[in-house]
């Protein structure tokens, strides 16, 4: 007999731990578990398990809406940045990206890579050729003049950036991609949003409205237990706990408000207009 539960592709990165908060924490995990059954995915991989069907919701990156725009949006959920984001660097050699004729792009992120070729195509080096490559910032500048990084290992690059130069005495540059992003467009970088399949709405066995409030709720009570997070997870990443709470508590926003549906908006048309992603979709909210 099938589940009941939908199916929700998640991602075990730091940046998304305070919207799982009630998926992954008593007194909601049980009551939420009868709901939804949690799969951990890449954020390359979640969309795909939409579109394929092994997921009902997951946590979509923001380009993969442009490829099929056929989902829906839940309104209010996001992973998102206001400034500097720390997470989605640009790591150069001391020419500067203007000069860098290869970028060797992070095979984790479709929405990082659509950014990043954006920026290049309309600010520094519109003739940049773009290598997929794991997240390994030395084999990376191996390959390329330049190399882009999400997630955790932008996190623990940018911890390493000074011993780095102790080992090899090499001067590199770290651009954040968020407050590039912000500084020449005037809006927020909107990496991802909770979305769901449509074939899943006409199966669910709760409304919309009771969806959306177990969503907005997890990120609410996330929000408020950033000390608890940090805890957590350091101990399962090398970085110091005053870096994780301003990550979480400042660098990230977790708030799909105006000004991030704006930004998507905006990523969508400068993405078509660079021909790196289909013409902008409009947004469909739950």
């Amino acid at each position: 007999m099938p589940s009941s539960r939908l199916r929700l592709a998640a991602i075990n990165f730091l940046n998304p731990a305070p919207l799982m908060w009630d998926f992954e924490h008593e007194p909601d995990r049980s009551r939420l578990a009868e709901r939804y059954e949690i799969r951990y995915s890449l954020p390359s991989r979640c969309a795909e398990d939409i579109f394929t069907g092994f997921a009902d919701i997951g946590l979509v990156p923001a380009a993969a809406y442009a490829i099929d725009p056929s989902m829906f949006i839940i309104p209010g959920c996001a992973i998102a940045s206001k400034g500097r984001i720390r997470s989605i660097i640009l790591v150069t050699r001391e020419t500067g990206p203007e000069a860098a004729r290869t970028v060797a792009v992070d095979t984790s992120s479709l929405t990082s890579a659509a950014y990043t070729q954006i920026l290049f195509r309309k600010y520094w080096n519109p003739a940049a050729e773009f290598l997929p490559l794991p997240p390994d910032l030395e084999a990376m500048l191996a390959a390329a003049d330049s190399a882009m990084l999400i997630g955790d290992p932008a996190l623990l690059a940018l911890e390493d950036s000074r011993p780095r130069f102790d080992r090899t005495g090499e001067t590199l540059l770290y651009y954040d991609l968020g407050q590039e992003w912000l500084w020449r467009t005037g809006v927020p970088w909107v990496s991802a949003f909770w979305g769901v399949r449509v074939a899943a709405l006409s199966q669910m066995q709760i409304s919309r409205e009771t969806l959306i409030a177990d969503f907005v709720a997890s990120r609410n009570h996330g929000l408020a237990h950033i000390d608890e997070l940090v805890e957590e997870w350091s101990g399962r990443i090398a970085l110091p706990k005053p870096l994780i709470r301003t990550y979480l508590s400042e660098n990230i926003h977790y708030i799909l408000d105006g000004a991030c549906l704006e930004g998507l908006r905006t990523f969508y048309r400068y993405a078509a207009e660079c021909a790196v992603l289909p013409a902008a979709p409009e947004l469909r909210l739950l």
